[in-house]
């Protein structure tokens, strides 16, 4: 066993002696020491019942025969950090647990390590650290919340709440009602409900093999999931004995199928960020280009918050991730011969696994769209590559043409919004907000949101070097590469320039002439970065553009 390095033979004496210190008895140290990393919080709405997950998990192991570990991890709840300085530091965290987790895994000598993540950069960042470790793994999710409700009874979720803000502002929406969406919008512990971030990364660990099913939509607060996380803790046994580690699982084939699922449920477009980051520890290059290609090939399945009022426990009751998956497996879309943490192949995972409510999981026959929920989308304002949500646009917002009205960060085009400088027809472009020059890369749901709450999200596009929450809808086109920091196009935009957008085709263009672009560029000056010392500075030094999934080089 990896840990006898840190508990067998004489000179481990002085190690024992600080297990012992612990309370380890010699029979849980003749055991494999099995870490359970979690990010249990009191700030995390998503987070804050993981100890009980976390103990389930351990259950679990102890049980298969295994000595659990409790290890913790930080994790930021960006709905809370989100409009603010403090989402400057989401994405950049993704590498900080990543860091902390290789650490911590590597320097206790655990045999294996189950992973117990809920919210957005939490998930990613473990899975880097699981590629790197290499060490039986397996990820047991905290489960999405429970849909809250609306005015109108209807089921509702925190992003009904950003586009209330903006209804409020309108005029739409009294102070009374706005105070009532407070209150209920969101019921308890949980991943936000919808197909947002956090919920589309819980839901692609499946699709990727490296969590049982249900572990993006079995709700946080049933009794399935803790029975979930027991099951789970003994799999992670079964795979130490068998021997098979995550670069065993997370193959290209893998990720493909981590693609195919995210076009089938419309995920969000974080994680176009996020697979490429984790292919990236896995030595695989995952590029846009791979990404727009399978979007063409793989089809929109289901239609859930924000793109429709269907939340994700929605899509569990329907037949959960797996029954998409058998879907495209059962229509030659999936690789089924991959492994998963099943202990056996993909195709043998989901087998079983059928839809029980059309309604909310189409058949391959009848999707919503022929192509994915996401669109790469290219042009001389980002050659290499954009991204937007195609599953959560209009349709009359798919192809669109207007002026541009350009803000050198979020603040400024917030401001504007709101005092009602925004008119039909817009296209708002948001720049200095790249993973460099932000930086970190913010998320812009207060901004499309605001939109969407004014009943503008379909007269007005978007487009940033930034990138969006899962919760945003609308022509919200972000991940603009290169960025404005490192001399992209975008920061050549001026104010009224025409901008056209051809989602179906692929296509964004900022309708100036070369020479003038080119001209422009060249009068840039050098802009100083936005924050100039602690550890963000580091990171815009280090981080790749977001085309490259926003990695450390």
């Amino acid at each position: 066993m990896i840990s006898d390095s840190v508990k067998k033979g004489v000179d481990r004496a002085p190690h024992r002696s600080l297990f012992k210190a612990m309370g380890y008895t010699d029979s849980e140290l003749s055991r494999p020491l099995v870490g359970v990393v979690h990010a249990t919080s009191d700030i995390v709405p998503g987070h804050i019942h993981l100890d009980k997950i976390a103990n389930a998990v351990a259950d679990g192991i102890r049980m298969a025969g295994g000595t659990p570990v409790m290890v913790p991890s930080i994790g930021i709840c960006d709905g809370i950090a989100m409009g603010h300085a403090g989402m400057k530091y989401s994405l950049a965290s993704r590498e900080l647990i990543a860091d902390s987790t290789e650490s911590m895994v590597m320097a206790h000598g655990f045999d294996a390590v189950a992973f117990v993540p809920n919210c957005d950069k939490i998930i990613p960042g473990m899975l880097m650290a699981a590629a790197r470790i290499n060490r039986s793994s397996i990820f047991v999710s905290g489960g999405p919340m429970m849909p809250g409700r609306d005015l109108k009874g209807k089921d509702a979720s925190l992003s009904t709440l950003f586009e209330a803000v903006g209804a409020y502002t309108a005029g739409k929406l009294s102070a009374c009602e706005l105070e009532q969406l407070e209150n209920s919008s969101c019921p308890g512990c949980g991943s936000c409900a919808g197909m947002f971030t956090a919920n589309s990364m819980n839901c692609l660990c499946e699709a990727i093999g490296m969590a049982m099913g249900g572990n993006g939509t079995i709700p946080a607060v049933s009794a399935e999931r803790i029975r979930f996380a027991k099951n789970s803790g003994e799999m992670l046994m079964k795979l130490l004995d068998a021997g098979l580690c995550p670069r065993d699982i997370m193959t290209q084939q893998a990720f493909e199928n981590g693609l195919k699922l995210d076009m089938a449920l419309g995920c969000s477009t974080n994680s176009v960020l996020h697979l490429p980051a984790i292919a990236h520890e896995c030595g695989i290059d995952l590029s846009l280009k791979m990404v727009d290609s399978i979007s063409k090939s793989a089809p929109n399945l289901c239609r859930l918050a924000p793109a429709s009022n269907t939340h994700v426990v929605d899509l569990h009751y329907a037949g959960g991730v797996y029954a998409v998956l058998n879907e495209l497996n059962r229509n030659g879309i999936l690789n089924g011969g991959v492994m998963t943490v099943n202990n056996m192949t993909m195709a043998e995972a989901v087998k079983n696994a059928c839809i029980l409510n059309p309604n909310v999981i189409r058949s391959f026959d009848d999707p919503y769209s022929v192509e994915g929920g996401i669109a790469v989308l290219w042009g001389n304002i980002a050659p290499n590559g954009c991204v937007v949500k195609q599953s959560a646009v209009a349709p009359e917002m798919m192809r669109h043409t207007g002026p541009a009205r350009v803000f050198d960060g979020e603040e400024a085009a917030i401001k504007a919004i709101y005092a009602g400088d925004i008119q039909a027809g817009d296209v708002v472009v948001i720049r200095y907000e790249g993973p460099s020059g932000g930086p970190g890369m913010r998320e812009m749901l207060s901004p499309t949101s605001a939109l969407a709450g004014m009943g503008m999200d379909k007269q007005v596009a978007l487009i940033t070097d930034g990138r969006f929450s899962g919760a945003t809808r609308g022509a919200a086109i972000g991940h603009v590469s290169p960025e404005a920091q490192a001399g992209g196009v975008i920061a050549a935009v001026e104010e009224g320039d025409k901008i056209e957008i051809d989602i179906p085709n692929r296509t964004i263009t900022l309708a100036v002439d070369q020479k003038t672009i080119d001209s422009r560029l060249s009068k840039l000056e050098k802009r100083e970065p936005s924050v100039k010392s602690g550890w963000l500075s580091r990171y815009a030094r280090l981080v790749s553009s977001a085309d490259k999934g926003a990695i450390l080089e």
